[in-house]
Formats: C-alpha cells, sequence, structure tokens
C-alpha cells in the first residue's frame, strides 16, 4: 500500500501569501501604520488640493489649523484629564510669533523657521501655565485657562507699538519659493498661488502633527496620561510623577495651538486681539466634543463641521429668505444645537460613538459564531497584542 503523498501549494497561493506576509510586516507596529496612512494622506492632499477652487483652498485651511489645535486639546483633556478653557491664548502667541517673523522676512523658504519659532514660544508658555495648572483640578484648572483666554488677547493693548493694538498685526503672506513652484507645476501641472502654498503647508503641518500625537498616545507617554487620567492615585503608587505627565501633555498642547495660530495668521494674513476671544476657545473644545474626546480622527472631523456648518447654515437661511443679518444669527444657534443634539445622543462624540458600537458588534458577533482562531482582530485578542 502506497503512502500518501501530501500536495504542495500552488505558486499562486505561495505568491499571495508572500504578499499578505510582506504587507503584514509593513503594519506590523503602531508607527509603520501612522507612516503609511501619512503617507496616503499626502497623496489624497494633493488629489484634493488641485482639484478644488481658491475659496475652497481657503476653507480647508480652516479646517487644518483648527485641527491642529483641536488634536493638541483632545490630548490634553481626552489623554490627561485636564479641561482647558484658554487655548485661543496659545493660538494668539503663534500667530504674534508667526506675525513679526513674517514681517522681518516673507520668503516662503521662512515658513518651517517660523513654525518652529510659534511652536516653541507657545511650548515655554505652556510649561509656565502647565507648572500651575499641575496643581489644580476639574473648575479650578477651567477657571485659570479661561483667565489666560482673556487676558493673553489683551496684552496687545498694552504693547501696541510692538503687536500693533486693537488694529493688530498685518501679516505679509509668504512668498512662493520659485523651486517649489517649479516642482508642484511639473507634478501637477498647476501653478502654486499663495493661497495653495498656505493650505499644502497647513496640511502638511496636521499630517506631522497627528503622526508625532499619534505616536505618542500609543506609547509608554500616552499610557502614563491614561493612568493619570483614570486614577492619579493609583498612577502615582506605580510610579508615575503626576506633575511631569500633566506639564509634559500641557506643553504638548499648547505647542500644537501655537502652530496652528501661526497658520492662521498666515491664512487670514492678520493676528489681531479680535481673531483670539473666548469664542475660538470654546470652539476648540467644541470641535473635541463633537468628534470626540481622544481621538484624533474625531478633533478632524469636529473642526470640518464647525467650518462648514456656518456658511452653509447661512446660505440656507438666506435662500429661505432671511436678511443677511439673520441668516449670520442662524449659524451660531444652529451650531450650538447640533452640538447639544451629539452631547445628548453621542455622549462619546460622533467618533467614539460609532468605534464602540463597532467593537460592541464585532464582540456580540464572535460570541454568537465563536471566535476564529485566524482572526488576528478578534476582540478577544486585543489584550494581548
Amino acid at each position: 500500500m502506497s503512502a500518501p503523498t501530501r500536495s504542495r501549494p500552488s505558486s499562486s497561493s505561495t505568491a499571495e501569501t508572500g504578499r499578505l506576509g510582506r504587507l503584514g510586516r509593513l503594519v506590523a507596529t503602531p508607527v509603520r501604520r501612522h507612516l503609511l496612512g501619512a503617507l496616503l494622506a499626502v497623496v489624497v492632499i494633493v488629489l484634493v488640493l488641485e482639484s478644488v477652487s481658491t475659496f475652497r483652498q481657503s476653507q480647508l485651511t480652516s479646517v487644518a489649523y483648527l485641527a491642529v489645535a483641536a488634536g493638541g486639546l483632545t490630548v490634553l483633556t481626552g489623554l490627561n484629564g485636564q479641561l482647558s478653557l484658554g487655548h485661543g491664548a496659545f493660538m494668539a502667541i503663534g500667530a504674534y510669533t508667526a506675525a513679526l517673523m513674517l514681517r522681518a522676512n516673507a520668503s516662503g523658504w521662512s515658513v518651517p523657521l517660523v513654525l518652529l519659532a510659534a511652536t516653541v514660544t507657545a511650548g515655554v508658555v505652556g510649561v509656565v501655565v502647565g507648572l500651575a495648572a499641575a496643581r489644580l483640578h476639574g473648575p479650578y484648572l477651567a477657571g485659570a485657562t479661561l483667565a489666560l483666554a482673556v487676558a493673553v488677547p489683551g496684552l496687545a493693548l498694552y504693547f501696541s507699538e510692538y503687536l500693533g493694538g486693537e488694529q493688530g498685526l498685518i501679516v505679509p503672506s509668504p512668498d512662493v519659493p520659485r523651486a517649489l513652484d517649479d516642482i508642484a507645476y511639473f507634478v501637477t501641472g498647476n501653478e502654486l498661488t499663495s493661497t495653495k502654498f498656505v493650505a499644502y503647508v497647513s496640511w502638511f503641518l496636521l499630517v506631522v502633527v497627528f503622526v508625532v500625537l499619534a505616536n505618542l498616545s500609543v506609547g509608554r507617554v500616552g499610557r502614563q496620561w491614561r493612568a493619570v487620567r483614570d486614577d492619579d492615585v493609583a498612577a502615582e503608587i506605580a510610579g508615575i510623577d503626576l506633575a511631569r505627565s500633566r506639564i509634559l501633555a500641557f506643553v504638548v498642547s499648547a505647542a500644537c495651538a501655537g502652530a496652528a495660530g501661526a497658520v492662521m495668521a498666515m491664512a487670514s494674513r492678520i493676528a489681531a486681539p479680535s481673531g483670539f476671544t473666548l469664542v475660538l476657545s470654546l470652539t476648540l473644545l467644541s470641535a473635541v466634543v463633537i468628534g470626540g474626546l481622544g481621538t484624533l480622527s474625531g478633533a478632524l472631523l469636529g473642526a470640518a463641521l464647525l467650518t462648514y456648518i456656518p456658511p452653509v447654515v447661512t446660505n440656507l437661511g438666506l435662500d429661505g429668505g432671511l436678511t443677511s443679518l439673520q441668516a449670520a444669527e442662524l449659524a451660531p444657534l444652529v451650531t450650538g444645537i447640533f452640538t447639544v443634539l451629539v452631547i445628548l445622543f453621542a455622549p462619546l462624540g460622533l467618533v467614539g460613538t460609532v468605534r464602540t458600537r463597532y467593537l460592541r458588534y464585532r464582540l456580540s458577533r464572535a460570541t454568537r459564531t465563536g471566535p476564529d482562531p485566524h482572526d488576528p482582530n478578534d476582540p478577544e485578542k486585543e489584550g494581548t497584542r
């Protein structure tokens, strides 16, 4: 009796397995997944910015810098548990830093240096505020940051000789470098206008900031932030320095807001106290609440909604026969009602609620059918990954 022969896998199945193995190694770690996502995001950004009008490019710029600031705030509030009502002040610091530097040199090559200076300046102020915030909790911290949001824009009135007073500082639009213009025309076939250049700067900044924040969130620093948020006593017993953790979260968040403020100054071409009122700080907090605390995708979604809802509502009001003043007053009313509805029916935010329901669906499905031993995304295996 002949022994049974073992069938060899076909070459096509072997090649398919090899491709899946290489893809698995490519996304094996969170850092690799974040970098791959950033690369795909850059491709999407180029395609979108090259296919929309100048007005849409300016709107997308607003979405980007609001998302950068909201991303820093969602790390501070969602991951570390510190409530801040004063992030508009850090955006003002970044905006005035960028204004002073661009008024001295408006070259497009100076933009990275401007962003770096605005980030560092806001981060240094964040250290000072963070030292005080580490000793405060709950409504006391919210009150302190609220006072910061009210006080910082007013400094422009006391130093009007340097900061322009109530009228603010006119920010020159950065010149588009000739080399970048040539590269953009070679790749896309379109010229790199000033508005498009600022849009590219804002979205590339968003990609960099989100990659850094995502890597911090999944690493040791992020685990410490969550431990302090969930139970500070247990975290201190475990050896975590509570003050250091809170100060670091505040500095990272303030630095993000400073970079966002620099882009906001380049986009609006002015840095004035009227642009950094308490409304801006509450807008950032609303974006985080609408999207979902602790999620960067939620910060982006919230920033996009708060950018596009007001003009859409205003246009609908004008089409409905309202005057321009009535239509303009209708926009914040609808935005406020929408925020309240999200809080009532999606308390985890839009992204957080969808994610939670999806995980519950997977868990219930696995309970009914039994776990698949070959499924790497099985909910019961998430704790071991």
